[in-house]
């Protein structure tokens, strides 16, 4: 059984922020904070008069958070609500993935965000001979979404769940992508045909050339890398239509912020992060604020 989803509206127009001060409005406990951002470098940076301020590494990856979204995505606007909250100075750019990657592991960055969950096992692409887990603190999960495998319409593709099934499949991947612990041992294994893309918009031409069979991804990012590419509207469309969501899901993965333990202070952050997680979280204020960034942004 397939499924396709339809994104009608991603993203009102984008005003340069170079042209106006960029604001995170949030609410809570019945107040109203407003956290003003400036161009800084090559991103933001947001209450850089507090003494504690943290640089955030981030990617394009819509509907969740994009540089040309409107409020650029939910994610952002949650992330610099949460370390506001916290207590936090924020400076967040946005950079390739696996360049991200490897300033957080590093400890060139503070934080890596939005991640999956890191697998014990999972080897660093970064550092020769160390597990991601080595270099990386996971804090309390946010809201995500599914991960499926994606095919053509006119492939034929027998899926019962079991990855047996597609393991002599051409498979694309975007670099340095956690997918499901599964799938990820089998592909770090060397069991899996594997081509890699440097995004999801890059991964999704791979599959609309025939380069690989399927692909495994988010629906959703793929849907809205595809909706905000560059390609005309009639390609976009043809590619959408072209476009085959596979059941079963392989999970439902949910989003975390990665906390270099190379950064002074990384425990700490991790704490004061999570609680601000938590306070948002009991107090409905984590929802409010995804849901009030969908809907100025009109995401469905």
């Amino acid at each position: 059984m397939y499924r396709l989803l339809l994104i009608f509206s991603l993203f009102l127009p984008f005003t340069s922020f170079a042209d106006r001060p960029f604001n995170v409005t949030y609410e809570y406990e019945s107040e109203l904070h407003v956290v003003t951002g400036k161009a800084y470098k090559n991103g933001i940076l947001f209450n850089n008069d507090r003494e504690n301020v943290v640089r955030l590494v981030t990617l394009n990856w819509p509907p969740y958070i994009d540089d040309s979204l409107c409020n650029k995505g939910w994610v952002y606007q949650l992330t610099v609500a949460l370390f506001h909250q916290a207590g936090y100075g924020v400076y967040i750019e946005f950079l390739p993935w696996a360049r991200a990657v490897r300033e957080a592991e590093l400890g060139k960055a503070d934080v890596l965000f939005p991640e999956y969950f890191i697998e014990a096992n999972a080897p660093s692409d970064v550092v020769t001979g160390m597990h991601r887990t080595d270099l990386l603190r996971l804090s309390a999960p946010i809201p995500g979404g599914e991960i499926n495998f994606l095919k053509l319409k006119d492939t034929e593709l027998e899926f019962n769940g079991n990855l047996l099934s597609i393991i002599n499949k051409m498979i694309g991947v975007v670099r340095g992508y956690q997918n499901t612990p599964e799938f990820d041992a089998l592909m770090d294994a060397g069991k899996l045909s594997i081509v890699e893309a440097v995004d999801d918009l890059q991964l999704s031409r791979l599959l609309m050339n025939k380069r690989v069979e399927i692909i495994i991804g988010d629906p959703q990012v793929i849907q809205s890398s595809i909706l905000m590419s560059e390609e005309t509207s009639t390609q976009k469309r043809q590619w959408l239509s072209e476009l085959d969501i596979v059941e079963p899901s392989l999970a439902y993965n949910p989003l975390y912020f990665a906390i270099s333990k190379r950064v002074k202070n990384s425990y700490t952050i991790l704490e004061n992060i999570n609680d601000a997680i938590n306070r948002f979280k009991q107090t409905g204020t984590l929802n409010r604020i995804i849901e009030t960034a969908k809907s100025q942004c009109h995401q469905y």
